[in-house]
C-alpha cells in the first residue's frame, strides 16, 4: 500500500507543478501555491457537489432512498477513516500499512450494513403481514 501510495502522490505532485507552470507561464495568472489550491479545490469540491447533489435528488425519490443515502455517506466517510488510520500506522510505525487491511475494514461495514438491511427487512415484512391480518380480522363479520 505504502507503493500505491507514493505512486499517487508522486502523480498528484506532477499534475500540481502542471497546474502551476501553465497558469503562471501561459495565462500570466501568477498564483502562488496557495491561490492555486483555492481555485483548484474550490472548483473541484463545486463540481463533486453539483455531481453529489443531482444524484442525491435522484436517489432520494427511490424506495428506501435516504437509506441508500445514508449508506452511502457512511460507505465514503468509512473510506476517509480507514485509509487515515492506515495512513497513521505507516506513519507511527505502529503496524502494518496495507492495502488488504483497509479493504478488510470496508468489508466489516458491508458486512453489518447487510446484516442491519436483512434485520430491518424481516422487521418490515413482519409488519405488514401482520396489519394485513389485523385488517383482514377487523373486515370480518362474526356470525354468532
Amino acid at each position: 500500500m505504502k507503493e500505491i501510495i507514493l505512486m499517487l502522490t508522486e502523480l498528484l505532485n506532477n499534475i500540481h507543478d502542471f497546474i502551476q507552470v501553465y497558469a503562471s507561464n501561459n495565462l500570466n495568472l501568477g498564483l502562488n501555491d496557495k491561490d492555486l489550491h483555492f481555485w483548484i479545490m474550490g472548483i473541484i469540491g463545486i463540481l463533486v457537489f453539483l455531481i453529489v447533489l443531482i444524484l442525491s435528488k435522484f436517489i432520494s425519490k427511490m424506495p428506501f432512498g435516504i437509506t441508500i443515502l445514508s449508506f452511502l455517506y457512511t460507505f465514503t466517510f468509512m473510506v476517509v477513516l480507514v485509509f487515515a488510520i492506515e495512513i497513521q500506522q505507516a506513519i507511527t510505525n505502529r503496524g502494518n500499512m496495507e492495502f488488504q487491511d483497509a479493504i478488510v475494514g470496508l468489508w466489516g461495514y458491508v458486512v453489518f450494513f447487510l446484516g442491519f438491511a436483512i434485520i430491518s427487512s424481516v422487521i418490515l415484512i413482519a409488519k405488514r403481514f401482520l396489519n394485513r391480518l389485523l385488517k383482514n380480522g377487523s373486515n370480518k363479520k362474526v356470525d354468532l
